[in-house]
């Protein structure tokens, strides 16, 4: 099981480096059926957000500059790797890291494909403070959620990474909300973004905006689907993707 810094991955495959990386909260093994199919044809370097699945610090101290922070940590990852370029895939915040990374690191990506992504966050309509407290009383919306992480961290560990991702991401909008908005006319490489028509976190209008903004951006909206468009319409989701990797 290999790490770098507490940061852990997995590396499998031949070809064209493919780095792809989960949501927040989740793990690699969410991704399995997608690491399987691009582990045919690509290098796939699948890894864990920091803080997240396997990775550490638990619970992770979150602050309004983590976003960077995490593409910074990437790119170094393929540094020592040896990679050059690679593919940068995300789904949710590792869509998001993806994202900052091409912005950042231009000739380092070939090509970046997110969903559940909008470079911006979004503040939901009741506050952060649902959120805060998303461990002792969820809403019906966060109930799977909340269950998931106390299962996965352990109340006390899930508490401490809600509350402190949720400060952070608060300190976000107060600070304009951006992550990778103002960056996208940096991203030179050809980008993908999937929304799926219901995300009630990324709604699809504000993707279609930042698809625009990217130079050779590209914007696809998945019908009746939410956040997890990977779960919820696979069988759109992964002839889109496999398709736009070969042919870029």
């Amino acid at each position: 099981m290999p790490f770098l810094q507490g940061l852990y991955y997995e590396d499998h495959g031949q070809g064209d480096a493919v780095l792809l990386l989960p949501g927040w909260a989740g793990s690699i093994t969410d991704l399995d059926r997608l690491r399987g199919e691009l582990a045919s044809g690509f290098r796939v370097i699948a890894a864990d957000l920091p803080g997240c699945g396997r990775s550490q610090p638990q619970p992770r101290s979150y602050t309004a500059d983590f976003y960077a922070d995490d593409a910074r940590t990437f790119l170094r990852l393929l540094d020592h790797l040896g990679i050059e370029s690679a593919h940068l895939v995300g789904f949710s915040d590792g869509g998001e890291t993806a994202l900052l990374m091409a912005a950042l690191a231009p000739a380092r990506a070939l090509s970046v494909v997110t969903w559940g992504v909008a470079g911006q966050v979004v503040a939901p309509a009741g506050g952060f403070g649902p959120l805060e407290r998303l461990l002792d009383e969820p809403t019906p919306l966060l109930l799977p959620l909340a269950a998931y992480l106390a299962e996965a961290y352990g109340p006390d560990n899930a508490r401490a990474m809600v509350r402190s991702w949720a400060s952070a991401l608060r300190q976000i909008v107060l600070d304009g909300g951006d992550i990778s908005r103002s960056r996208a006319g940096a991203i030179a490489c050809p980008a993908l973004l999937i929304a799926g028509a219901t995300d009630p976190f990324c709604p699809a209008p504000v993707v279609r905006e930042l698809a625009e903004a990217i130079p050779r951006g590209r914007f696809v909206e998945v019908p009746a689907v939410g956040h997890d468009v990977h779960h919820e319409a696979s069988g759109v989701f992964l002839p889109l993707l496999l398709d736009w990797l070969e042919d870029h």
